[in-house]
């Protein structure tokens, strides 16, 4: 008897889709047979198979954006810019494939020539999170096809409708059915494709927690590609009297863009001390203004619900924490309509918190904190098992050099968002973070293993010495 999975508008809890559930046996034995027409396919081929999908993706952006914005409950507007994302990852993966896994030829002295070229690694599984349910897994799956590879794909389990719209695109495009397969489920399926013996990788996004299980998992599994991008619990420094408004705009930004939920949302606010009373009066004027609401709301909201009342529920839940050890409310968390997950941005001051637990928070909490000089606020900043992301708002730029060299994180903002990313760059973190693949543009290296060779078109050798 076939089983659903359903998935909710969290800004009206109204039901979107029922979705087969699907089977990971099955998905990938697909993946596997048709793996191997598609790693001959001339890269060429794929290429314009890929461009073809970005210019479908580019027809149905209306139909696309309406999709995620119902079901993540982002509004309208970061729906549409995500769906642009998805669009433009084609063109910047086509160029990192040739500069990162192109290949290379070298003429060697005495004749021969050194030959580098790269191999797919053979079925992929891609585990997608919930917050941009097509930009994030399509970050992985385009540059996988380009190399050559067969892709399982398993979205969230909340938003898998949005999943299965990506897929259908891919396969309107025109890259086989066998190629690019859709698995539906739960924990339950998402488990025996990460453990499936017919993979050849995995490429991961979403929790600290399923990353480090899964890195467990594939411990003694070395021929196993394995890419993780996990969470981040990530810091913003304000120094040396940068205007406050303009500050306070790089902090919204920062932690309360997507309704916080974002691996690269600011967390963390760390105000030089003499600078907390102003900072913190335009952070409050900002913060007061933004419109939190459904996705189509008139007018437009900045930030939407977080995804569904059981991540609402955990949030408020540690905010209470946080309270209980000492952090003074500067905006609480609270949840604005009855039995829905919208929440207000909260804003608690941890200076004299007791404990300051080392979580992503995942979701609308900002955490702020005084430091005397800048070595504390470093330290401070450090102070995380995280790496991911860290921003600097300073008009100094000797106070940047010192932060870019003090900061442990894969990427350093200077008065830009925390989670300001280049798709031109590579994206990644250290520590929690993930395991030192990083993605965007360096999602080729993951995605195809180097095969260097020595060549030459002629037979002849001699042994020199050590013969009777």
């Amino acid at each position: 008897m076939t089983q659903f999975l359903s998935t909710h508008e969290p800004a009206t809890g109204a039901l979107i889709a029922q979705l087969p559930i699907g089977d990971a046996t099955h998905e990938v034995a697909a993946a596997r047979a048709g793996w191997p027409g598609w790693a001959v396919t001339p890269l060429a081929e794929r290429i314009a198979t890929l461009r073809r999908f970005a210019e479908l993706v580019r027809e149905r952006a209306a139909s696309f954006a309406e999709l995620i914005a119902r079901e993540t409950g982002k509004p309208l507007w970061e729906a549409a810019t995500e769906v642009d994302t998805v669009v433009a990852k084609v063109a910047i993966s086509i160029t990192a494939q040739a500069e990162r896994a192109g290949e290379r030829f070298t003429d060697q002295p005495g004749g021969g020539r050194m030959a580098l070229r790269h191999r797919p690694h053979g079925v992929l599984a891609v585990l997608g999170p919930y917050n941009f349910p097509a930009h994030l897994p399509n970050g992985h799956i385009v540059p996988a096809l380009l190399a050559g590879n067969a892709v399982v794909f398993k979205p969230s389990e909340k938003t898998p409708a949005t999943g299965a719209f990506l897929v259908e695109c891919y396969h309107a495009a025109g890259v086989p059915d066998g190629v690019v397969r859709l698995l539906v489920g739960g924990p339950d399926q998402g488990r025996a494709l990460a453990g499936h013996e017919g993979i050849d990788g995995l490429l991961f996004t979403g929790s600290a927690r399923t990353g480090i299980a899964l890195n467990r998992q594939f411990a003694e599994r070395p021929e196993k590609i394995l890419a993780l991008e996990m969470g981040g619990n990530n810091p913003i420094l304000v120094w040396d009297d940068p205007d406050p408004d303009a500050a306070a705009a790089l902090i919204v930004q920062s932690a309360f863009t997507t309704a916080g939920q974002r691996c690269t949302a600011g967390r963390r606010l760390i105000v030089e001390d003499r600078l907390y009373d102003p900072v913190m009066a335009a952070l409050t004027r900002l913060t007061d203004r933004l419109i939190v609401g459904a996705p189509h709301d008139d007018p437009a909201p900045f930030m939407g619900p977080v995804i569904d009342n059981a991540a609402a529920d955990h949030l408020l839940g540690r905010a209470d924490e946080l309270i209980a050890s000492g952090a003074a409310v500067v905006r609480p968390l609270a949840r604005l309509t009855p039995g829905l997950p919208l929440l207000s941005p909260a804003i608690l001051d941890v200076t004299d918190a007791t404990e300051r637990p080392d979580d992503e928070l995942f979701g609308p909490v900002l955490q702020v904190s005084r430091a005397r000089d800048f070595g504390q606020a470093i330290e401070q900043a450090n102070a995380t098992r995280y790496g991911l992301s860290a921003s600097l708002i300073s008009p100094s730029r000797e106070r940047y050099e010192q932060f870019w060299t003090g900061i442990r994180a894969g990427i350093v903002n200077w008065n830009r968002p925390t989670n300001g990313a280049a798709s031109s760059a590579p994206f990644g973190g250290i520590g929690w973070s993930g395991n030192h693949r990083p993605s965007a543009y360096y999602a080729a290296d993951y995605c195809a293993y180097p095969v260097a060779s020595a060549e030459t078109d002629h037979i002849a050798a001699a042994i020199p010495v050590g013969l009777r």
